[in-house]
């Protein structure tokens, strides 16, 4: 039986916060879909040129106390970079906080204003192990 990747879903509780956050990762706004009965709103994000492999961020009208909860359930969206390292400096510019630093030159962890976790993976070969990232301790969880 042939399986097609379609698409990762997470809800969010503040559609313009999350989606500024996945704009820093590097995401664009591919398709919106609103559903004025069902009283939501889908927006797609994918990286430039991987249209075919977006995150559904799917924002309730009328809330969700439930978000952002701390449930690990979902498990974590991963991207790969070209330089983890300026892509963590890109982040921590722009507020946001590094769960796990690149302290291998290789892997990150972020979360999304959702709490959703990020996995950054280095493109390639680790980096070489640098500073401050080799000696910055986790913040948080990941």
């Amino acid at each position: 039986m042939p399986l097609t990747y379609l698409h990762t879903m997470v809800r969010v509780k503040d559609l313009e916060t999350s989606m500024a956050f996945y704009r820093l990762l590097g995401l664009q706004e591919t398709r919106r879909y609103e559903n004025e009965q069902g009283r939501f709103t889908l927006v797609f994000m994918a990286p430039p040129g991987q249209e075919e492999a977006p995150v559904e961020l799917t924002w309730n009208w009328d809330g969700d106390d439930g978000l952002p909860s701390d449930s690990r359930h979902f498990g974590h969206l991963a991207y790969g970079v070209d330089d983890i390292y300026a892509a963590c400096q890109h982040l921590m510019d722009n507020g946001v906080t590094i769960s796990r630093p690149p302290r291998d030159g290789r892997m990150a962890f972020v979360r999304s204003p959702d709490n959703i976790s990020i996995e950054l993976l280095q493109n390639g070969d680790p980096l070489p192990p640098a500073e401050p990232w080799a000696s910055m301790e986790n913040t948080g969880h990941w």
